[in-house]
């Protein structure tokens, strides 16, 4: 329960008003409910003479006794001006008021649950996609894409269905069990102190089974987040499985994971249903006991009960006894979201290790120059960058070239704060980027990588991603610099074609020209090319190089090279080699030098 209260105690403030007033209505509908049972047995007793007539009024005072006197009264004038026939059908009447303004109750309080349940489910939802975009590239090249998809929507819905669907009970039945235990306290309070000695009994068994069910919840969720990661990779490398004929190897992948995951539920499931039967049980022994005990009194005249008033008793008994299962199985539920809540915090409650500094400093345009100095990276333990020196004057292209996993990539995703320097410091006009705010520092810059980055939209909402306010003139020029203008037009309904899920209806060049176009609509003052032609054939590489051209045109641009072709007229060339740079020049300079550059070069050109 102590994990339940804190759940709600995060998100379940900004709902409190509706709060207020479930639990107003709840305890109404209680009251009602109460008030018509306990009403049963008087208005009996007074109609068939087992009850002695009221014939005056007593002074009015918030008393049971009172209460109990006046309505014994008003029954006796009822009954004295109308008859005992007339009277039941004045009682009935009076009755089915009393449960109509029950049950009325009871849906307003369920009403006033509905945006509380939905809310929350919501504001959770919300916080982790948030918290998701918030986080810095490397938390997920420690976590599975399917993992993390599954805490947004498995998890979440878990929640939902486990908590937000147990949270009218966990509401609504207490206040049922209070007032039913208020007023068989004041029939006979030592039948109940009984009662009392019993329910921590009952309730020790039942906490016993509910908290045997977070550890399967929590293996349950995480085997379901493996399994996602699964068809997610599946689905992605469809082609390749194809092209392998791996689809028998998968596919006894996926069956193995999927079992442990059905071996994982049985035990959960097996433990869940135990509930009810468990409840049933207990339920059934406590009446037994206390109709054991309560007719012994009666039998023995001893604690004030009638057998009239033993009967009344046993019904308020009795009608705590379904509230009080339900409130258990609720608890059973509840540890299964809560483990799903644990899952969830695993994301919320992940270090950022890359945010702004309380005092960063607003920049809007770049002025003069980039300086990388003795900067060192390391994802791991093995350093990828190691003192890398370099300064990249405003206007300039500088290129990057060297062997795949030599630094290139790592090197221009430290610029944007994709991650930080492990030591050293990379300025931006002679301020550390760090000390920057980041989305001014990220506003400055565009980005064109390798694989196109492209949403399932259209081409204009593509486009002009992440430009406020771009009109369609703007995105139509920004196309044209783009060399896209000409296939966009030809698809149906121009740039509103939707281009499919990743751009799949397009070629791997038309991809690329709408990532280049969406960098031209942006107009950063930095350009950020990561080997943005090397997977392309030669027409539409022809294409992408005159589109790049056009937009680099009087901008700072850093080029991660694959193709030397596309780089020669780059004002300067910088040779990685395992994290280090260790040729820099132009193209002659460089091809003059009989260095690594050259050979690159003529192996290219080979």
């Amino acid at each position: 329960m102590k994990g339940l209260f804190k759940l709600l105690g995060r998100y379940i403030p900004p709902y409190k008003v509706y709060v207020i007033l479930n639990v107003v209505f709840n305890l109404l509908g209680a009251i009602f409910g109460a008030f018509s049972f306990a009403a049963i047995s008087p208005v009996l007793g007074v109609l068939f003479g087992t009850q002695k007539m009221v014939n005056h009024p007593v002074e009015w005072a918030f008393t049971l006794d009172s209460i109990k006197q006046n309505f014994f009264y008003h029954i006796s004038k009822v009954i004295e001006m109308h008859g005992r026939d007339s009277a039941l059908v004045y009682i009935g009447g009076f009755m089915v008021i009393a449960v109509l303004l029950k049950v009325g109750f009871t849906y307003l309080a369920s009403f006033m649950m509905v945006p509380i349940r939905n809310g929350v489910v919501r504001d959770i939802r919300n916080q982790i996609y948030h918290k998701i975009l918030s986080l810095p590239i490397g938390f997920f090249t420690e976590e599975r894409k399917g993992d993390i998809i599954a805490r947004m929507t498995g998890d979440v819905q878990e929640i939902e269905n486990s908590i937000m669907n147990s949270l009218e009970m966990l509401f609504k039945n207490p206040i049922l069990i209070v007032i039913s235990l208020i007023v068989m306290i004041t029939m006979s309070w030592s039948l109940t102190i009984f009662v009392f000695l019993l329910l921590p009994v009952v309730g020790y068994f039942i906490g016993r089974v509910g908290k045997s069910l977070k550890k399967p919840s929590m293996s349950g969720q995480n085997k379901m987040g493996e399994l996602l990661s699964t068809i997610e990779e599946s689905l992605s490398g469809l082609r390749i499985i194809k092209a392998f004929n791996a689809e028998k190897k998968v596919s006894q992948r996926f069956e193995g994971e999927n079992h442990q995951y059905y071996s994982i539920m049985n035990k959960l499931m097996w433990r869940r249903y135990l509930a009810h039967p468990m409840s049933e049980f207990l339920g059934t022994l406590v009446i037994v006991i206390v109709l054991w005990y309560g007719g012994r009194l009666v039998l023995h005249h001893q604690g004030g009960l009638s057998a009239q008033g033993f009967i009344t008793y046993l019904v308020f008994f009795y009608s705590i006894i379904n509230p009080a299962k339900a409130f258990s199985t609720a608890l059973y539920s509840v540890q299964k979201g809560l483990a799903s809540m644990e899952r969830v915090d695993m994301v919320l409650n992940a270090q950022n290790s890359i945010r702004n500094r309380e005092d960063a400093k607003r920049v809007s345009e770049f002025k003069d120059r980039i300086a990388y100095q003795d900067v060192t990276f390391r994802y791991k333990e093995d350093n990828v960058l190691k003192k890398v020196n370099l300064e990249i004057e405003k206007g300039k292209t500088v290129a990057l070239v060297g062997q795949s996993g030599s630094g290139k990539s790592t090197f221009v995703d430290l610029l944007p704060r994709f991650y930080d320097v492990k030591e050293g410091q990379i300025k931006v006009d002679g301020i550390d980027i760090r000390d920057l705010d980041i989305t001014d520092l990220r506003s400055l810059m565009g980005n064109v990588n390798q694989e196109p980055i492209l949403f399932n939209d259209s081409f204009f909402n593509n486009i002009a991603f992440g430009v406020d306010n771009a009109t369609e003139e703007d995105v139509m020029n920004a196309a044209k610099v783009a060399n896209a203008h000409d296939f966009i037009m030809n698809t149906p309904d121009g740039y509103q074609s939707n281009i499919g899920d990743r751009g799949g209806k397009l070629s791997g060049g038309q991809r690329q020209r709408i990532s280049i176009a969406r960098a031209v609509l942006k107009n950063p003052p930095i350009m950020i090319l990561d080997e943005a032609t090397s997977a392309l054939d030669t027409e539409s590489e022809k294409l992408v190089q005159e589109a790049l051209d056009n937009l680099m045109k009087n901008r700072t641009s850093i080029v991660v090279a694959h193709r030397l072709s596309t780089i020669k007229n780059a004002d300067l060339i910088c040779v990685f080699q395992n994290g280090e740079i260790v040729e820099r020049g132009t193209h002659d300079e460089l091809i003059a030098a009989d260095g690594i550059y050259k050979k690159l070069h003529a192996m290219q050109n080979f």
